[in-house]
């Protein structure tokens, strides 16, 4: 319900002139080279490669073979769910430019679908970092149990750098983890993710 809500407010444009205010009060803030430059690596371990070839490297291992389908599919489903609502729900990226200093490396395009607008809802990375965090998180927990949530950390640098960049606002941001979060629970629910602790289970 809440990204339900979260998708009719972006259709409907409630929250752009916010989210531009926000944005404005960021742009601010670069400036200082250390912490642009930390930002756009925060933002470059986000793209869709490097979580999806964890999930293949836990896949080829027969011992998190049923953890790394879990996550691989729950990454692919993600990144083409987000990747088609970014089309057609009309939100625009940021058109601010980031002023700070930049990375002499070129930052991975991120996945799209033919269309009209540059749109940024929901955010792509936020999505994907998301998905991981909840069933790497889930996987630790047992193993790590206090210590598993600061897999949460991952998902929260790369948000905090997307803003931080003016790739993203608040609210595609969080509609990124609200989505995550939800099809990261249905596939690990439907695919049974309790049987990864399960020493019999092949």
């Amino acid at each position: 319900m809440s990204f339900f809500i979260l998708v009719y407010l972006a259709c409907a444009k409630i929250l752009v002139y916010q989210d531009n205010v926000f944005e404005n009060s960021l742009q601010k803030l670069a400036g200082n080279t250390t912490v642009d430059l930390a930002m756009q690596l925060f933002s470059e371990i986000g793209w869709v490669l490097y979580p999806i070839f964890v999930a293949i490297v836990l896949f080829i291992r027969k011992s998190t073979r049923r953890l790394g389908l879990i996550l691989l599919l729950s990454l692919l489903i993600g990144t083409i769910a987000a990747a088609y609502l970014r089309c057609y729900t009309g939100y625009e990226k940021p058109t601010i430019e980031f002023l700070g200093a930049h990375l002499s490396i070129e930052s991975g395009a991120d996945v799209g679908v033919p269309c009209q607008i540059d749109g940024t809802f929901p955010a792509g990375h936020t999505v994907r970092t998301t998905i991981f965090a909840f069933i790497v998180g889930y996987a630790l927990s047992k193993r790590f149990p206090r210590g598993w949530y600061l897999v949460w950390l991952y998902p929260i640098l790369v948000s905090i750098s997307r803003l931080y960049l003016l790739q993203e606002y608040p609210t595609t941001v969080i509609a990124g983890a609200v989505l995550g979060i939800l099809l990261a629970d249905i596939m690990s629910k439907k695919l049974k993710i309790e049987l990864i602790f399960d020493k019999s289970e092949t």
